[in-house]
């Protein structure tokens, strides 16, 4: 099979134009000042902190909703109001969010491949999992989780 560059070449382009614009979004200072967490998010930054909140969602028999995002990821920027929302919206969901950049070796330990990343976890375990930016599915997915457990009154 022949592969013909000029073929390629608007593709590759395009790719290079792509690669560009990331670097470009990377190292914009205005970035740091897009609000990740507000609402009933809580920002995990050590590993003890996670400890923490897993600890404290097992004694109050709560879901845990994980974020891992990047203040550098666009769908991520895209995404983090309408998860600040959806934290108020289902307040006995407790919502976290991991800075993958900050959190980087603990971000390994999950696997996380794509940004935004969203783990649903019950007593500190997967119980689902969300790669992407999709807000439909995001709170058909909270929706699912939140009705099956029995909630304190």
């Amino acid at each position: 099979m022949v592969f013909c560059l000029q073929h390629l070449e608007p593709i590759l382009l395009h790719l290079q134009f792509a690669f560009l614009d990331c670097i470009a979004q990377a190292d914009d200072d205005s970035d740091h000042n897009v609000e990740f967490a507000s609402g009933n998010v809580q920002v995990i930054t050590t590993k003890e902190s996670w400890d923490q909140k897993l600890e404290q969602a097992r004694r109050d028999s709560k879901i845990v909703i994980a974020n891992f995002s990047a203040t550098w990821c666009g769908p991520c920027k895209m995404i983090a109001p309408y998860y600040c929302e959806l934290s108020e919206k289902y307040p006995s969901i407790m919502f976290l969010l991991v800075d993958v950049d900050e959190l980087a070796d603990f971000s390994t330990l999950w696997d996380i491949k794509a940004t935004p990343t969203f783990f649903f976890l019950k007593d500190g375990k997967e119980v689902d999992k969300l790669v992407g930016a999709n807000k439909p599915e995001l709170e058909k997915k909270i929706v699912v989780i939140n009705d099956a457990v029995p909630h304190k009154q």
